[in-house]
C-alpha cells in the first residue's frame, strides 16, 4: 500500500514538474532547443535526447539544455521498453546533467527537485531524501510539498539494506593529547616531566565502515540489525585504535516520527591490545516539527569493563537533544546539546559532562560548499585530584573544538568529492598536565552523486 502511494506521488509530481516546465520562461531562443522541449512535453523523450546530447557540451544556453537533458533522460528511463541497463544509464545521465547545473547554481530548486527524483528512481535513498528536504526549504507550492512528503514516506518504508565506508587522511599535531607543560608543582616543589610524555605529532589514517539490514515486521515496524567498525592508525602502534560495535532492535515510523530502541555491544582495542568491552542500549527519536525544522533526541546507557584498567569499570549514560534547520535549499544549520555521566569504580574518575555544538554549511556558486562548527564541553570530576589540582579538590575541564571545511562539488571521482577540514582542539583544566592544544587536518571524501 505504501509503495502504491509512493508510485502515485511519483506520477502526480511528474505531471506537476512537466506542467511547470511548459510554463517557465524559455532561457534559449535556439529552435532546436525549443523543439526538444516540445518533444519532452509530448512524451517523446528519446527523440529529444537525440537533439540535446550534441548541444549540451558547449551551447550558449547550457543551463537550459542540461535541464532538458535531465528531464528527457528521466522520462526515457521510465518508458516500458527500457531494460535495466538502459534505465541505469539514463538515470546516470540525468544525474550528471542536473548535478552539473547545481555546481554553479545551487539555489535552483526545480533542478534539485529533478535530481531528487533521479536518485529516488536509482534507489539511492539517502541522497534522494537529502535533496527532497532541500527542496522543501525552497518554499515550493503546497501541492508539491504533499507529494514530496509521500516520496519521503516511501523512502523510509522501502529501506532494507544500507552501508557506508569512509577513509580520512589525518595529520595531527598532538596525537596523545599531551599538555605543553614541562613541570608539575607538588607541595611547592617543581618536578620535570618525563620526556616521553611530551606531545607527539604524526600522520594517520582513519578508516570506518558499517552496514545494516531492516527486516519488515509490519507496515510501520522494522527490525534493525547492523554493525560498525572504525580503525585509526599512526606510525607504530602506541596510538592505534580499533572500535567494533553491533546493534539490534525495533524501528517504528510514521509520516513525521521515527523511533528506535536498540541493544548494542561494543569492543575497543588500543595500542594493539584489547582495551574494553561494553553492553547496553540506546533510544533514538526523530520528529519533523515543521517543514524545515527537524528535531531529534538520543539517550543511551552502557556498562563498560576494562581488560586491564579495572579502576575505570562502570556505567555510562548520555542524553542529547538536537535541531536541524534547513534554512534554504543551499544552507543548513544545526544545534545540539547533551549531558553524560561516567560512574567508574574508582571515585576520583567519576565525572559528568555538559556540551553544546553549533554547525552550519552552505553551498556556494562555482561548486564550493563550506562548513563550520564549534563545540564546547564542560566536565567535572569527583574526588581529590591533588597534587594535580593545587590545594586539592575536584578536577574541572573545559574543552572547545573549532572545525572548518571546504569541498568543491565539481571535483568528483565515482561520485565522491575530496573535503579538506581544519580542526583546532583545546582543553583548559585546573589540573596540572591535563590541559592541551592540538591541530588536525582531515582529508576525506564526501558523497555527492
Amino acid at each position: 500500500m505504501r509503495q502504491l502511494a509512493g508510485a502515485l506521488a511519483f506520477l502526480v509530481l511528474s505531471a506537476a514538474c512537466l506542467a511547470a516546465s511548459a510554463r517557465q520562461a524559455h532561457l534559449s531562443d535556439d529552435p532546436q532547443v525549443n523543439h526538444a522541449r516540445s518533444l519532452i512535453e509530448d512524451g517523446q523523450f528519446s527523440e529529444a535526447l537525440l537533439i540535446l546530447r550534441p548541444l549540451a557540451p558547449d551551447h550558449p544556453d547550457q543551463t537550459d539544455v542540461l535541464f532538458l537533458v535531465g528531464l528527457a533522460a528521466l522520462g526515457a528511463a521510465q518508458l516500458s521498453g527500457a531494460d535495466n541497463q538502459q534505465r541505469d544509464d539514463l538515470l546516470d545521465e540525468a544525474v550528471a546533467a542536473l548535478h552539473a547545473i547545481l555546481i554553479d547554481r545551487p539555489s535552483l530548486v526545480r533542478v534539485r527537485l529533478e535530481l531528487a527524483r533521479a536518485f529516488f528512481l536509482k534507489g539511492d535513498d539517502d541522497l534522494s531524501r537529502e535533496h527532497f528536504e532541500r527542496v522543501l526549504a525552497g518554499k515550493p507550492p503546497l501541492a508539491m510539498v504533499a507529494n514530496i512528503r509521500l516520496f519521503l514516506n516511501a523512502i523510509a518504508a522501502r529501506r532494507r539494506w544500507s552501508g557506508y565506508f569512509g577513509a580520512t587522511l589525518a595529520p595531527d599535531s598532538n596525537i596523545n593529547a599531551s599538555s605543553d607543560a614541562q613541570t608539575i608543582n607538588i607541595h611547592g616543589l617543581s618536578f620535570r616531566r618525563d620526556a616521553n610524555a611530551a606531545a607527539r605529532s604524526g600522520l594517520g589514517v582513519v578508516l570506518r565502515g558499517g552496514g545494516e539490514y531492516q527486516h519488515p515486521l509490519s507496515e510501520q515496524l522494522r527490525l534493525r540489525i547492523g554493525a560498525d567498525v572504525a580503525r585509526r592508525e599512526y606510525g607504530g602502534s602506541n596510538f592505534d585504535q580499533t572500535f567494533l560495535s553491533a546493534h539490534v532492535g525495533p524501528r517504528w515510523l510514521n509520516s513525521a516520527t521515527e523511533i528506535n530502541l536498540l541493544g548494542s555491544i561494543r569492543r575497543r582495542w588500543a595500542a594493539g591490545s584489547a582495551q574494553s568491552r561494553e553492553f547496553g542500549g540506546r533510544f533514538e527519536m526523530q520528529h519533523r516539527l515543521f517543514r524545515r525544522l527537524l528535531g531529534n533526541t538520543r539517550a543511551s546507557w552502557h556498562r563498560r569493563d576494562y581488560d586491564r584498567d579495572n579502576h575505570l569499570d562502570g556505567s555510562q549514560a548520555a542524553l542529547s537533544l538536537g535541531l536541524v534547520w534547513q534554512a534554504t535549499s543551499t544552507m543548513q544549520a544545526d544545534v545540539r546539546a547533551g549531558y553524560s555521566s561516567d560512574w567508574t569504580r574508582e571515585p576520583v574518575w567519576r565525572n559528568s559532562s555538559r556540551w553544546l555544538r553549533l554547525g552550519i554549511s552552505n553551498a556556494l556558486p562555482r561548486g564550493f560548499t563550506i562548513g563550520a562548527s564549534a563545540e564546547l564541553t564542560w566536565t567535572g570530576y569527583q574526588g581529590n585530584w591533588a597534587p594535580f589540582v593545587v590545594g586539592g579538590g575536584g578536577r574541572e575541564d573545559a574543552t572547545r573544538i573549532l572545525r572548518g571545511s571546504v569541498f568543491n562539488r565539481a571535483l568528483t571521482m565515482f561520485g565522491f568529492s575530496p573535503e579538506l577540514a581544519l580542526v583546532h582542539e583545546a582543553r583548559d583544566s585546573n589540573a596540572q598536565l591535563y590541559d592541551y592544544r592540538r591541530y588536525r587536518a582531515e582529508l576525506q571524501f564526501v558523497r555527492q552523486f
